[in-house]
This record gives structure tokens, sequence and C-alpha cells, in this order.
């Protein structure tokens, strides 16, 4: 509460509104037309940035001046210890693209889970020129350990984020500077990871190391140390216990599966058989998609359930566990009243 208008926030404040972000040489495609189905209650195919989720063990967000900041990369196959600044990063080949993001927190049918546009530059090609290797290409570290400014550790699985993924270092979200809240100046995003074992915020060193090694922060917790993103799907609408009219209801939602895509959604009335729903447009497989299903409701009472198929031909199981130790997963179900005609 001290630094609440203290030179460090304002210095902070001012560095975030001075900021130019560069234009991406690689930029992200266009969203395709029938990504955003015009289903009303449906998540946003975009997630604006004032809505994206937050989940950080931070009880002070931390106001870093992007002029004071640094990056350190050091550690076990590092042919030489290098520290970067913000100029220097945003010089590099800058990259654009569309990754949804999920907390391992989020349990079936959470709200923890948004999509964004993000623009920053490839964190494997920072590695390759820091020497450092895949375990694949005999490099001899398993992990990279991100640390934050406020000394929070992630680790990822150096593998993961080498094996030619949008793995980014970003600096930008849906066209602006990082918000504070979001990790600004400087975030980790590795698509198909959920964050607590890829998406650092403030980040200020990353080590190379082994996970025999060393232990990131919510490990000794109850948490895995690796954790790819489940395949899930959410019933965006209609909402749990709503009250619908009888005749044509839009049942929608979104369903994700990072780095491997959705090939399929189907929903099933109470007992009844699964019908396949609409997809919307694929923006990538990093990328949710939206998905529809038109219900003639008949009245009473009825229960909703969603489903959905990954890029690798594998459907969500049924039976729901917890969120630890590496993430929720079964279908998602709401029950609704349908009004006599």
């Amino acid at each position: 509460a001290r630094a609440v208008g203290s030179p460090v926030e304002e210095n902070a404040a001012a560095s975030r509104a001075a900021l130019r972000l560069p234009r991406p040489a690689s930029p992200a495609p266009p969203v395709p037309p029938g990504a955003q189905l015009r289903v009303p209650g449906i998540s946003p195919f975009v997630t604006p940035n004032r809505d994206f989720y937050r989940v950080d063990t931070a009880l002070v967000v931390p106001r870093v001046d992007a002029a004071r900041w640094r990056l350190r990369i050091h550690g076990s196959g590092v042919r030489e210890e290098r520290t970067v600044t913000l100029p220097q990063l945003m010089s590099r080949r800058v990259v654009e693209r569309d990754v949804t993001l999920a907390c391992v927190s989020n349990e079936v049918g959470g709200p923890y889970v948004g999509n964004a546009r993000w623009l920053g530059v490839s964190l494997a090609d920072l590695l390759r020129e820091a020497g450092v290797r895949p375990p694949s290409e005999g490099g001899p570290a398993d992990q990279l350990v991100a640390r934050s400014v406020d000394g929070m550790t992630i680790g990822t699985p150096v593998e993961q984020v080498m094996d030619g993924r949008d793995a980014l270092l970003a600096f930008g979200m849906n066209g602006e500077p990082l918000p504070f809240t979001h990790g600004f100046p400087v975030r980790m995003v590795v698509p198909g990871l959920y964050g607590y074992v890829s998406a650092c915020k403030w980040i200020a060193s990353i080590e190379l190391t082994t996970f025999a090694a060393y232990d990131a922060y919510w490990v000794p917790r109850g948490w895995a140390a690796q954790a790819p993103v489940k395949t899930e799907s959410r019933i965006d609408t209609p909402r749990p216990l709503a009250r619908v009219a009888p005749g044509a209801v839009a049942v929608a939602g979104v369903a994700w599966a990072q780095h491997r895509g959705i090939r399929r959604v189907e929903v099933r009335i109470d007992d009844g058989p699964w019908q396949e729903a609409e997809l919307g447009a694929e923006d990538s497989g990093d990328t949710w998609r939206q998905w529809l299903h038109r219900w003639p409701a008949a009245p009473g009472r009825h229960t909703l359930t969603v489903r959905a198929t990954d890029g690798t031909g594998a459907t969500q199981p049924e039976e729901r566990t917890g969120t630890m130790p590496n993430g929720a997963q079964g279908w998602h179900s709401v029950v609704v009243e349908v009004d006599d005609a």
C-alpha cells in the first residue's frame, strides 16, 4: 500500500504509457469469418483485457519500470549467461499469435480460461542463441525455471518450449502493452500448457535446470511438475437454472485443447443420444472454438451436457475429477427449466 503513488509506481505507469509496440514481422492471421458465432450469452472469441481471468499469488500487483527491466538467462547448458533489456527484446523478430490460456485451478465449466492476441518474441530462438538445446538434442536441462520480480517460480519443460510451438516472451496483449495485472512489461506464453507451468508474469530471470534438481513453487504444494492442458468444453448459454421458453433454444459455448485443436463437439439432452454441434471456424489449434446446438426445447426440467473431441481424436472422459494435481476433467452440464407453452 505504501507503494501506491510512489515514484516507483509513477515511473512504472509512465513507462507503460510511453511504450510503443513494434509491428510484428510475423503477424497473426486475421480471425476467420465464423469464429465468432452470433449467439447472445456466448463468450467472445477474443477476451477483452479487462475481462481476462487473473490467477496469481501477488497480494500487490508488481509495478515494474520498463526502462529498468532486465531478463537474465543462465544455468545448465547456457553457453554464456545473457542479460536482455526491453528495447533489445523488442528489436528482435516480433511475432503475433492468438493463444488461449487456461488455469489449472479451473473447475469443469469454470471461468479461468481466456483467448487473447499476444505480441512478443520467440523464446526458443532466444534460448538457442544462448546455446540451449532441448533434451531430444542432447541438452542437459529438461526444465526452464522462470522467476518473477516478486519471487514466484514457474517450471516449464524445455522440450515443449523448443518443439516448434509459438512459445513467446510477450509484451503486448490485444493490441496494447501488457496490463500490469497480466505481467507488464514481459511475461511468458506457451500454448498447450497450464499457466502454472508456463505463464510466468513479471518475468525477471530464466534458469535452465532439471526437474530432478528443482521443484518450482507449486510442486511442493501438491501440483504436478508437468501439466499439458486437458481437452475441455463449457456451456455458456443457457446459464445454470435458467428458465427458457419452449421452442428453438440456442445451446452454445466454447471448447479448447490448446496445441491439439478441437475436432468435434457434441451435446446431449437428458439421457438422449449425442448430437453433433455446429463448430465456429477454427482460428488455430492454439485457440478455443465456439460451438452451437439448436435445441427444440420441450416444457419441463432438462439436463444439457457437452463433450469435446480434440484434434488427435481423443474425447473428453465422462468422469469428473478435481483440479489437483494436474487439471480438472469431465463433462460439463447445466440444468434448465423450460416453461409450459
